[in-house]
């Protein structure tokens, strides 16, 4: 074990050459940093790693962080960089900012179980950085026995660790005495793990509020915005639309040609059938029918049927007397007279009409069954964690 004075410029280089051929060798040495004094050992010698976790009294399950001498190093250690930690390390590099990232699977290195992470730092000490420019990045952590507290001198850390080291590098008192601050950027947002010298608020008031995490657009609300914007877009179209159906239908309700057929000869039928005799309504249940006779005259769609039987009575010669050829029964009745029929009076009626209505109106009383001629009517159609880093 050997401790050299790093704060006297005549014996600086032999000290950083004794601790340079000890990294080299896979030996353990004790460096001072910004924030507390570290022991370390070549990051890419395993055997190293593993005497230094030892030294320390700790298992593979906290691995250390790794010390860089400069910014590009990070790239090349670690992938998938997000961009605010390169301006986290911009702002704090060197510094007490000690960044856990995904790092580079094709490392041939063993520092723990790690989970595919490391945790760099690059500290702001000259005999620190100088060293590191010279032995590449080193595995350092705080230089105590695990438990213990950190080391802030040479003497304490030499107190703690004995003869487990090869090479001691004196620098004086540590000029911060507190361990650095930990993020974990591997996760979204990204955490303090542990909080040290440096502040949240420090951070956010460099870089911005990266430990805010960001608005996610709800997936029913964004369907719901193009729903309505497409909504919005064929409503025009579809009013458009509609204004020229309801012109088509407003022209088809007053345009005779337009409508049903059946419907139009019904009324052209009737009304020609009925001018004659304006009393009679073929709405009207007393409508003088024989429920009797094969051809139902109560269907509204024969017109020659309603002619037949209300003509004649318009028109007849005799008063009293009713010819209808049309209506078997009715033409028997005329001849062979029933004593208790109104038709044997008829002579002796004065007004022709009025016997006329009374004979249409008998047959009509003596079948109860007859239906109702509107009930025939056709309608219209409805449409790492916080143990991973102590310096």
């Amino acid at each position: 074990m050997s401790v050299h004075d790093t704060q006297n410029p005549e014996s600086r280089e032999a000290a950083l050459a004794a601790a340079t051929d000890a990294v080299r060798d896979g030996k353990l040495i004790v460096l001072p940093t910004d924030t507390v004094y570290g022991i370390g050992a070549d990051a890419f010698t395993p055997d190293a790693v593993a005497d230094l976790l030892e030294a320390k009294g700790r298992g593979r399950d906290v691995p250390p962080p790794v010390l860089v001498g400069d910014h590009a190093v990070l790239l090349a250690l670690a992938m998938d960089v997000p961009d605010y930690v390169e301006q986290l390390a911009e702002e704090f590099w060197p510094g007490p900012l000690t960044l856990i990232l995904r790092a580079q699977p094709s490392l041939t290195w063993d520092l723990g179980e790690t989970r595919g992470t490391v945790a760099l730092r690059m500290p702001d000490d000259e005999v620190a950085l100088e060293l590191l420019r010279r032995t590449g990045p080193l595995a350092v952590s705080s230089a105590n026995r695990h438990g213990k507290s950190a080391a802030l001198t040479v003497l304490d850390a030499a107190t703690q660790l004995g003869d487990s080291v090869e090479e001691y590098l004196d620098g004086g008192t540590a000029k911060i005495g507190t361990s650095s601050t930990i993020i974990d950027t591997t996760v979204e947002p990204p955490e303090i793990v542990r909080e040290g010298v440096l502040t949240k608020e420090e951070i956010i008031a460099a870089v911005g509020d990266i430990f805010a995490a960001p608005e996610v657009e709800d997936p029913e609300d964004a369907k719901g915005a193009e729903e309505a914007e497409g909504a919005e877009g064929s409503e025009g179209s579809e009013e458009s639309e509609g204004s020229e159906q309801a012109t088509e239908q407003d022209g088809a309700e007053h345009d005779p040609a337009a409508q049903n057929p059946a419907e139009q000869a019904d009324a052209t039928g009737a009304a020609t059938s009925l001018a004659p005799a304006e009393e009679t309504d073929p709405a009207d249940p007393a409508d003088p029918a024989d429920p009797a006779d094969p051809a139902d005259p109560a269907d509204p769609a024969e017109p020659s049927t309603l002619e037949a039987t209300a003509a004649p009575a318009a028109s007849a010669e005799a008063p009293g007397v009713l010819d209808l050829p049309a209506e078997p029964d009715l033409v028997e009745l005329s001849t062979t007279p029933d004593p208790e029929s109104p038709l044997e009076n008829a002579p002796t009626q004065p007004d022709p009409a009025p016997a006329a209505s009374d004979a249409a109106a008998e047959p009509a009383a003596e079948a109860p069954g007859t239906d109702d001629p509107d009930a025939a009517a056709p309608r219209r159609p409805g449409g790492p964690g916080e143990e991973n880093a102590e310096g």
